[in-house]
């Protein structure tokens, strides 16, 4: 039997529900469940996700035939519990068209309202409704978003101009309105030949008039849009595989736009900024669902507190907020309190924040659509919180439900108070998604990819955002908008992304052929500096100081929560006392790699260590060394006082030499001078620290064996600065790391020299201090020899970059050249520097754990690579049972999160 693929809903009754999310996709699942649990909902049918995969391999042709018999029926059934006809000029039946992959990509693909229209059909859905404007205003609606999406009639580029908005605008300008809810029934027919007129001229063939021809257009669209520019890059960002697919859900069209009795909205059962426990939304009177989430009009809020805070922000009196803007509280009471007792309903029955989609006609309410709703980084640790103390779900279910890259966002800084009593406010718009962002002023998003490609930050302002803006956003360190409100697409996709964004700012005046936008009077250009503050909506001019975030009390109970289940500990990767300070205070416990290279990079510091490495001899060499010796020693105490009662594993020098003299004719001479040497000495001394693969040549552990005084100075600073924190009654626990090691005789050798400087360093002042000494495991020989490293190694500490960098045999600094190749080709599904390899490099760690365990049962395990703040890598080296990972400071919360979830889900 062949396998079915459409899968129908309606008047209380499902074939799918909501596990089946994976197959119907997310809007599917959710619709058939809403109609299991008695949400009003308008009839239809999901095309499953595994038709996107078949549409892609076998073309239109092939799959339109393989769902014939099955959307036909499909519709029947839609036409008996709507009792009317699909393609009848009587009783008309409108559908809309919409796309819905299994996780949330909110505007990323096509969707295709009141299908099913043409010049007969028209005319009969005005004899049914009595109501012309209606319906000359969906068929003007239906031919626009037909000709964009099916037809391929919309803009590709920041020069190009929608036909449609194009005429809409000419026609407005005609008939002296401002809004296209003023224009006449007589405008609006106007507009739909003026639309046709345009389709035949663009694509040489006349709009199409059947209502089957119409549905397969839109249905292939949709597949077609799973491979378009913005759903890739979104998937790209998100993590989303492009096997998954997209679902196509079509259904019976419900009208806002029938007049006043009618609106259409988009709603929260939490907010989606900043979690608090408030239902939220937007709505327009007398609209269809696009116009609110496209920003085209600003709409009004649904809760009279809602309206309030609007107002406030807006600078609007109460008066006139209630005669002009009123809320769906005050003015359709009862479809508000019913809206209100359903949101309650899903988010009790989903357990989570809905964000949810609904129609009002002619004063029935129908939902359209629920899903979990996108939230910031602040939001989701406070709704996941708050869900838990309200009984709602339970701890583990709370850490589960907070992804741990996007508290990132909350560690990100914020605007200082005393900076802004000084800043002059531009203007106010919503506070759309929260946060400080400060950056150039560009209009379009090719411009905004360009800038932050050269390393500027950067505003993008824009009347109002469409999907085609992402790579734009996606960039930017804000967005804001003159059109649109909480609901509008910047605002979703902002959230999404922890983007600042403000939205809805009615005092911009963009001019994007100028390239200016004009704010009460004051003209900015592009390339001007802005500040946003998405917290309260205000915009100011010029860059605005910023300081570090104050963390929540819900985030400091998340993280003890998730302490309680944690059996991976996290360390930092910290080279100053500051990087400790700031790691200890995210919840790390100890250093895992502090690199001793990154203090020798100023003043005195690099001079010495120049002459160190230009010295023409030994005892030249210990000259400079002492010179080194104090600085280092210095470095290593406050770090070790940061630290205090945590172990530091302090990584002995370990770049090739060459990266620390002075490559410029100026430095050189200023080197020559300091050292009273020739400059051709000095070049002749530069030129022969030059290597052909310096990444692979006289560094690491090959440095301290054939210079071991450079060892026996930094055991003497390690050491050195511990002893004499010990005197100040502070507790230290340094651990020695001899890096890249790949023979156990290279390691035993520099294990000799640190032992022995110990012991020299001990009689000398006449006191001890516990230390260990271990290796970093970065050469893929080592971990397949971990077993006799171990003889002698009392930790292993994997350095992943360099062992990614071994292992696939790539260089780190010219990757870029063909990764996003290898990346778009799928030759690799993601870059290994950024997420751990766990066939390869992976494979390498867990042997080389369990060869060292095998000798010394107590081996102290850990990575200290780039890979140790990323959730999967973190999670990785739960499985495979390593005491820590290391990462840099601001990543230690996200650590602590995954290795908690790592825990919960063994």
């Amino acid at each position: 039997m062949d396998k079915k693929r459409v899968y129908t809903f309606g008047n209380g009754q499902a074939e799918g529900k909501a596990g089946m999310k994976n197959l119907l996709g997310g809007k599917g699942a959710n619709l058939a469940e809403m109609n299991l649990i008695g949400i009003p909902v308008p009839p239809g049918f999901t095309i499953t996700t595994d038709v996107c995969t078949e549409y892609n391999e076998l073309g239109r042709e092939k799959v339109v035939q393989l769902l014939q018999k099955e959307v036909i029926t499909a519709i029947e059934s839609v036409e008996f519990l709507m009792k009317s006809k699909f393609g009848d000029v009587e009783t008309p039946l409108l559908v809309s068209v919409r796309s819905g992959a299994r996780a949330s990509m909110p505007g990323m693909m096509d969707t295709i309202l009141n299908l099913g229209l043409n010049d007969e059909v028209v005319e009969g859905l005005i004899r049914k409704t009595g109501n012309a404007r209606f319906a000359w205003d969906s068929y003007r609606r239906f031919v626009q978003m037909y000709g964009d999406v099916v037809l391929g009639m919309k803009p590709t580029n920041k020069d190009d101009i929608d036909p449609f908005e194009a005429i809409i605008e000419e026609v407005k300008h005609a008939k002296g309105v401002k809004l296209d809810n003023e224009l006449k029934v007589e405008d609006l027919k106007e507009l739909v030949q003026k639309f046709k007129k345009t389709v035949k001229v663009k694509t040489g063939k006349d709009f199409p008039t059947n209502a089957y021809e119409q549905l397969w257009g839109a249905i292939c669209a949709v597949f077609n849009s799973w491979t378009n520019e913005r759903a890739i890059l979104y998937r790209k960002m998100e993590g989303i595989p492009y096997e998954w697919g997209t679902a196509v859900n079509v259904q019976a069209m419900v009208f806002g736009n029938m007049g006043d009795s009618s609106a259409t909205g988009v709603c929260f059962s939490r907010d989606a900024g900043t979690g608090e426990d408030l239902f939220n939304g937007e709505y327009l009177i007398n609209a269809q669902g696009e116009d609110v989430v496209a920003g085209i009009r600003t709409p009004q809020q649904i809760t009279k507190i809602g309206s309030q805070r609007w107002a406030e922000l807006a600078g609007v009196s109460e008066e006139e907020r209630v005669a002009k803007f009123p809320s769906m509280e005050e003015i359709m009471p009862e479809i508000y309190q019913e809206l209100d007792e359903l949101q309650t309903k899903l988010e009790n029955h989903y357990k989570d924040m809905q964000d949810m989609e609904f129609t009002v006609q002619e004063g029935k309410l129908w939902f359209l659509q629920t899903r979990n709703g996108k939230r910031t980084g602040a939001a989701m640790v406070k709704i996941a919180m708050d869900l838990f103390r309200q009984g709602v779900i339970d701890e583990k279910t709370a850490l589960m439900r907070v992804e741990p890259n996007k508290l990132d966002e909350l560690l990100h800084p914020i605007f200082d108070k005393e900076a802004l009593t000084q800043a002059k406010v531009l203007t106010r718009g919503l506070p759309a998604s929260p946060g400080a962002a400060t950056g150039q002023i560009v209009f379009f998003a090719d411009d905004a990819s360009e800038w932050a490609a050269a390393k500027k930050a950067v505003i993008m302002v824009r009347i109002e955002t469409s999907p085609e803006d992402l790579a734009g956003m996606a960039v930017a360190e804000g967005i804001l908008t003159a059109r649109g409100g909480m609901t509008s697409h910047a605002a979703v996709v902002a959230r999404g992304m922890g983007k600042c964004c403000v939205s809805g700012a009615g005092a911009l005046r963009i001019d994007y052929k100028a390239r200016t936008v004009e704010i009460d009077g004051v003209l900015l250009k592009e390339g001007d500096y802005i500040s946003l503050n998405g917290s309260t909506g205000e915009v100011y001019l010029g860059e605005v100081e910023t300081k570090e975030a104050e963390l929540s009390d819900d985030f400091a109970e998340l993280m003890k929560l998730a302490d309680k289940y944690t059996r991976l500990q996290v360390r930092t990767n910290a080279d100053t006392p500051h990087d400790a300070m700031v790691a200890r205070n995210f919840g790390a416990v100890g250093i895992g790699l502090c690199r001793t290279e990154h203090m020798f990079f100023e003043g005195e510091k690099i001079k010495a260590m120049r002459e160190m490495i230009l010295a023409e001899n030994i005892e030249e060499r210990r000259i400079a060394l002492a010179k080194i010796l104090p600085y280092q020693q210095e470095d290593f105490k406050g770090i070790f006082k940061a630290m205090e009662g945590l172990p530091v594993t302090v990584r002995l020098l370990d770049p090739p030499l060459h990266e620390f003299v002075p490559h410029d004719l100026k430095g050189q001479e200023e080197m020559a001078e300091a050292m009273g040497v020739s400059l051709k000495y000095i070049q002749e001394r530069v030129e022969s620290l030059c290597e052909h693969n310096p990444m692979l040549g006289h560094r690491g552990c090959r440095l301290g064996n054939t210079y071991p005084e450079i060892t026996e100075m930094q055991t003497r600073a390690i050491l050195g600065a511990a002893l004499a924190l010990k005197k100040e009654g502070v507790v230290t626990h340094p651990e020695i790391m001899v890096p890249l090691t790949g023979i156990l005789r290279e390691y035993k050798e520099q294990d000799n020299v640190i032992r022995a400087e110990a012991a020299k360093l001990f009689a000398e002042v006449g006191d001890s201090i516990d230390f260990t000494v271990g290796t970093m495991i970065e050469i893929p020989r080592a971990a397949l020899t971990a077993d006799r490293i171990a003889s002698a190694a009392e930790f292993f500490s994997f350095g992943t970059n360099d062992l990614t960098q071994m292992t696939f045999g790539y260089s780190r600094d010219d990757v870029a050249s063909f990764l996003p190749i290898y990346l778009e080709k799928k030759i690799l599904e993601v870059d290994p520097f950024q997420v751990l390899d766990q066939k390869g490099v992976g494979q390498l760690i867990q042997m080389a754990t369990e060869k060292g365990r095998a000798i010394r049962p107590e081996l102290k395990c850990g990575i200290c690579g780039e890979h140790g703040g990323e959730p999967s890598s973190v999670k990785f080296c739960h499985r495979v049972g390593l005491n820590y990972v290391s990462c840099s400071p601001f990543r230690v919360p996200i650590a602590r999160l995954s290795a908690a979830q790592a825990a919960l889900e063994d």
